[in-house]
């Protein structure tokens, strides 16, 4: 037990050295293509950090258009919600049966892009077992989608 404990730190420690050898300390000097003025705070334009900053614009940090988003999950609001991933633009849901409907379904929907636009909304749905469904159906769901989105477009006034 206490070899795999030494062996665990000797790694860890052998990768901690490694690592501290990686940060230069060249007094200074640019010997590489990283510290070259472009690299400097006030040329650099953004970082991994501004992902997390407040900004006026969500689609300008997140690369999902949030109309399309909310759609969606307004659309497709009896499905269940799986996983949600708004840096992607992918929703998963389960099964669930539409009002009015006597078959259940399941959506994949994938927002692949900030613009409003039909090319940026993709849409998958399933029967159970994994059974195709039309594309009639596919279509129609998308077109509901994209009506909604265009909707809350125009109540945020943002046109």
């Amino acid at each position: 037990m206490k070899t795999a404990q030494a062996a665990r730190l000797m790694i860890a420690a052998t990768l901690c050295a490694g690592l501290a050898a990686c940060g230069g300390g060249n007094g200074g000097r640019n010997s590489g293509p990283n510290d070259g003025s472009d690299m400097s705070p006030e040329v650099r334009k953004t970082t991994i950090w501004d992902v997390f900053e407040g900004s006026e614009n969500p689609n300008n940090t997140v690369g999902v258009n949030k109309y399309l988003w909310n759609a969606s999950l307004e659309v497709l609001n009896f499905l269940p919600i799986q996983t949600v991933d708004p840096f992607t633009g992918v929703i998963q849901t389960g099964y669930g049966t539409p009002p009015g409907g006597g078959r259940s379904y399941r959506a994949t929907i994938k927002i692949a892009d900030p613009a409003l636009d039909a090319r940026s909304l993709k849409l998958s749905l399933q029967g159970p077992g994994g059974a195709a469904v039309e594309p009639g159906t596919v279509r129609a769901v998308e077109d509901a989608i994209l009506t909604r989105a265009r909707q809350l477009r125009i109540q945020d006034g943002r046109l």
